[in-house]
């Protein structure tokens, strides 16, 4: 049975680029979902912990629903480059900040 993966991009975004780097982040997600295995994502807001936003930067955190390590793994070696350039080249150095976990679903569990 495939384990569902979670892959989580944390993002600290200074606020000179806030709006700008928002509407691009949503077409980057719609990007990320054509890729074969990765199936939801879903856009966060940090409210509270330790990289909350403040007055200078914003956080989020973007989950991708990914179907099996297999599929995540064949991202990063075909397509991780390229997605992560994207941003870099748009916005430039300095003004993200952008870090990844990778975890597996073992179970979910809901309110009956």
């Amino acid at each position: 049975q495939k384990m569902t993966i979670l892959y989580e991009v944390n993002l600290t975004i200074n606020n000179s680029i806030f709006e700008a780097y928002m509407k691009w982040l949503k077409s980057h997600i719609q990007e990320m979902l054509t890729i074969d295995g990765f199936q939801k994502a879903r856009l966060v807001k940090l409210l509270d912990g330790p990289h909350q936003s403040n007055n200078n930067v914003h956080a989020y955190t973007v989950t991708y629903e990914v179907e099996s390590r297999d599929a995540l793994e064949l991202y990063f070696k075909e397509h991780a480059a390229r997605m992560r350039e994207d941003g870099l080249k748009r916005f430039g150095n300095g003004t993200f900040d952008a870090t990844r976990r990778i975890l597996e679903v073992l179970e979910t569990f809901e309110r009956a």
